[in-house]
């Protein structure tokens, strides 16, 4: 399943999902793990391996200081370089329909019968 190319570095794995919080009477709340993630193959996935990038790029912070993003930078050159390499077709568009009706003998004046 080939949807796009992840660059950045391996996630964390914590993906076993919590999707209620019932409240307490004091106005606090309980979580409890209620879903999990499998991979088409109905094996159990992600969980406490997280997910391996394509392109593992390192987040540095002193670039992000000077205002650079270099896993960003480096998502948006391999996306410029992925549409260079495999753009996408732009359909020809066709004609625009006619849905005019055909006059009719009525409505121009000419009759298709003999007149007495």
């Amino acid at each position: 399943n080939k949807v796009g190319t992840l660059v950045g570095k391996r996630t964390w794995g914590g993906l076993v999902g919590v999707g209620a919080y019932p409240p307490l009477m004091d106005g606090g709340n309980v979580t409890a793990p209620s879903f999990g993630f499998f991979n088409p193959d109905g094996q159990w996935d992600v969980e406490n391996k997280g997910i391996t990038p394509d392109i593992e790029v390192e987040l540095d912070p002193k670039l992000m200081h000077e205002g650079h993003d270099p896993q960003l930078e480096r998502a948006v050159a391999v996306a410029m370089s992925q549409m260079k390499d495999h753009p996408v077709p732009v359909p020809h568009r066709p004609t625009y329909p006619n849905y005019n009706r055909p006059a009719t003998p009525s409505a121009t004046g000419s009759s298709s019968g003999g007149g007495k």
